[in-house]
């Protein structure tokens, strides 16, 4: 199941979007648009990528499904006692670059974090149809309202650097790469 999209391409319009999510939603998408993300996604970020990409070089079959998935790189703090999370803030997408196309080919819609992104890999969300969003940092316990629930969903051995499933509603966002080639750091490519 992919998700919906609400509001398109309105100026100052806040687009609600439900993951995962698929091409028909994306397609929609244009850099800039501020996106308020509700559904299911992973989290995930070092450690995890270079475990999914080593087991993908293997032909291995991955803990977690690819397909449609908005991954979410970050490592979130403990969940402290009567909350649905701990703090969660999005970590710098680059160190992701290197292992971000085997991700994408196998089906990874979109991702979630802060900062550019190299050349190359900009060009990798164009290739894949994919998106990049970025959260806002510095606003951790902010954004951990917005998750519902959040549990380790494989890898466990790697504590924070786990994978998480995460349950958000509402998650505040901006599209920085479409997969039109739009870029709100530059000019399309």
């Amino acid at each position: 199941m992919t998700g919906t999209i609400t509001e398109p391409g309105s100026p100052g319009k806040i687009i609600k979007l439900k993951a995962p999510v698929g091409i028909n939603e994306l397609k929609n998408l244009r850099a800039g648009d501020e996106v308020s993300l509700s559904g299911y996604l992973l989290g995930a970020r070092d450690e995890a990528h270079k475990r999914m990409v080593k087991s993908l070089e293997k032909n291995e079959k991955l803990p977690v499904e690819l397909k449609n998935q908005v991954i979410f790189y970050l490592g979130p703090s403990p969940v402290p006692p009567g909350k649905s999370s701990g703090s969660i803030g999005p970590t710098t997408s680059s160190r992701m670059d290197n292992l971000t196309e085997p991700l994408l080919k196998s089906g990874v819609s979109a991702a979630i974090g802060k900062g550019e992104r190299s050349l190359k890999t900009k060009k990798l969300f164009k290739k894949y149809m994919a998106v990049y969003f970025v959260a806002p940092g510095g606003v951790s316990a902010y954004l951990a309202r917005k998750v519902k629930k959040i549990d380790q969903a494989a890898y466990k051995d790697l504590g924070p650097e786990a994978i998480f499933r995460l349950e958000v509603e509402d998650l505040p966002l901006f599209v920085a790469y479409d997969i039109h080639g739009g870029d709100v750091f530059h000019s399309a490519i």
